[in-house]
């Protein structure tokens, strides 16, 4: 599957910014390098589902498997994998393939009309609306895993990493439900120092409690639940 080979270069990108290793990077940088023109539509955008692995006819090209169609989830890995390595690496080749993804994701898997997100389109980007889960808009592999996943993680990589815009998370966590009593708000698994909290609030009220470059909130003593905002930056 196309999606998968493009979330491991995600997921490395990750894992380079938890535990440091060249060979992550090498890895997610040739994984990046070769999908465009392997599991790539370089004529209307958008990524195909599944290819065969191996070039074994006169063509030149990686043969579908099944079909030309294109799910909703690998565009989602194509975006975040993109956006990751564009924005931590600096390279506009990757930002260019990540923003691509997601103008063709845009344009053609939103339901503008009814609303939600179409499971599949055909490579022309009609909405297939076979039957089964190909025609729902929620199933067991959908929603939270590539919805609203996607939309979060856009959003964090973007702000933080390309546009260095500031974002407000809100939580309200229950009474003692953190033992320590700590609050950890960091978005994502990014380079560190990447990111520092510039402001709390709780309850609308600021709040001066919070260690800036750890991304951690010391919760007050409060047997109720309390609204909290925290305001982070990009710092680099």
């Amino acid at each position: 599957m196309v999606g998968h080979n493009l979330k491991i270069a995600w997921n490395l990108m990750r894992m380079n910014s938890l535990k440091p290793k060249d060979k992550y990077v090498e890895l997610a940088k040739k994984i990046a390098d070769l999908m465009p023109a392997v599991g790539s539509d370089q004529q209307r955008g958008g990524w195909y589902d599944v290819v065969e692995r191996l070039l074994n006819n006169h063509s030149g090209c990686h043969q579908f498997v099944w079909h030309d169609r294109k799910a909703w989830w690998q565009q989602e890995q194509a975006i975040l994998a993109y956006l990751i390595m564009g924005g931590i690496l600096t390279d506009g080749e990757y930002h260019r393939h990540g923003r691509e993804a997601a103008a063709f994701y845009n344009a053609w898997f939103l339901d503008l009309e009814d609303g939600g997100i179409y499971f599949n389109v055909l490579a022309n980007g009609i909405p297939y609306l076979a039957g089964g889960n190909e025609r729902a808009k929620g199933s067991h592999s959908m929603s939270g895993y590539h919805s609203f996943e996607l939309c979060y993680l856009a959003a964090v990589y973007t702000n933080f990493l390309i546009t260095k815009h500031p974002m407000d998370f809100y939580f309200k966590p229950l009474p003692n439900g953190f033992a320590d009593g700590i609050l950890r708000v960091s978005p994502d698994i990014l380079p560190p120092g990447s990111v520092a909290i510039a402001s709390v609030e709780i309850d609308g009220k600021p709040y001066e409690n919070f260690d800036a470059q750890g991304l951690t909130v010391t919760l007050p003593d409060s047997q109720e639940r309390v609204k909290i905002k925290v305001r982070l930056v990009p710092t680099a």
